[in-house]
């Protein structure tokens, strides 16, 4: 009698394992020279940036022998009597006017730029796509091409040669770029608070400025430091606008038109640390303004991409 067969159980193959090439080193190495990359033209930049300004400062201190004979040397006497003499030869006038301008145009541009923003970005209309992109296109147009229009209603209004003349141009000159960014700032804040402060009984004005404007805070100093930083460096606008118009017109002159009058002053005898003084003073206040408010125009920068 014959044995009985064994049943066989059939063992499951193993599954194929893929291999994978190991690309671990090669990321790690495209990473680091990417780092490599990124810092070194950071550095780069920033070289560029500090070292024109450090040679500015430096050079205000020097005189005229020394500059001609070494532009790039250390000064030898650290007095600030070159600030003091530039100041008195008009800078002072200079400085004074243009913060008397930049007092009125900054908040009028900030008021009428962040309100008409927040209807565009909050308020449903016919016309309301016609009109922001009516504002968009203004930041297009080159005020190059408007400046003889711009002369004669500025002349007809009377108002050439004027404080209140320049703030209104400096404001209709700002608007589309503050609109513009205030529009997409708007948009992301919460439409749930909108509705709340209206069912609670706030006005549409009270909710603007006492629920909807603070919230927009970071956006308002982003803008507020753009819009102080290009009218304080305008150049074009008051050339134009800020002329005596006769021998007993007084003289307005903003601090880059004062810089050029400056110069125009000295003739042949040259005083080019009094320049070099003129051009930090002018600087100086700008570089304060933007390091002191880095970090909220950074928070207003992102803000809108991280909501």
């Amino acid at each position: 009698m014959s044995a009985p067969l064994k049943e066989t159980v059939p063992v499951p193959a193993e599954p194929a394992v893929e291999k994978v090439p190991q690309r671990a080193g090669e990321r790690r190495g495209e990473g680091v020279t990417l780092n490599a990359f990124s810092h070194g033209f950071l550095a780069l930049w920033a070289l560029m940036i500090v070292l024109p300004l450090l040679w500015l400062v430096l050079s205000s201190f020097k005189t005229d022998a020394q500059i001609a004979g070494s532009a790039f040397g250390w000064p030898e006497n650290w007095t600030f009597d070159v600030f003091t003499r530039a100041w008195e030869k008009g800078i002072g006038d200079y400085f004074l006017n243009t913060v008397v301008v930049l007092a009125f145009s900054v908040p009028l541009t900030m008021l009428f730029g962040s309100m008409a923003a927040y209807v565009l970005a909050r308020y449903q209309f016919w016309g309301n796509r016609f009109l922001y992109y009516f504002f968009v296109a203004g930041a297009m147009f080159p005020v190059f091409l408007a400046l003889v229009p711009l002369f004669f209603m500025v002349k007809r209004l009377d108002m050439l040669n004027t404080y209140q003349g320049l703030v209104l141009v400096y404001v209709a000159y700002s608007m589309p770029f503050t609109v513009f960014f205030m529009h997409a700032f708007f948009r992301t804040l919460p439409t749930a608070v909108f509705e709340a402060s209206i069912l609670d009984g706030a006005s549409h004005t009270r909710t603007f400025f006492q629920v909807m404007l603070p919230m927009a805070k970071p956006g308002l100093i982003s803008v507020g430091i753009f819009n102080t930083l290009g009218q304080w460096n305008q150049f074009i606008l008051p050339t134009v606008l800020m002329q005596p118009q006769s021998g007993d017109d007084p003289e307005r002159y903003v601090l880059t038109q004062g810089l050029i009058q400056l110069q125009q002053q000295q003739g042949y005898a040259s005083d080019l640390p009094v320049l070099f003084a003129g051009v930090t003073i002018a600087m100086i206040p700008m570089l304060v303004v933007y390091l002191s408010f880095q970090r909220q125009v950074q928070a207003g920068l992102t803000s809108a991409t991280l909501k």
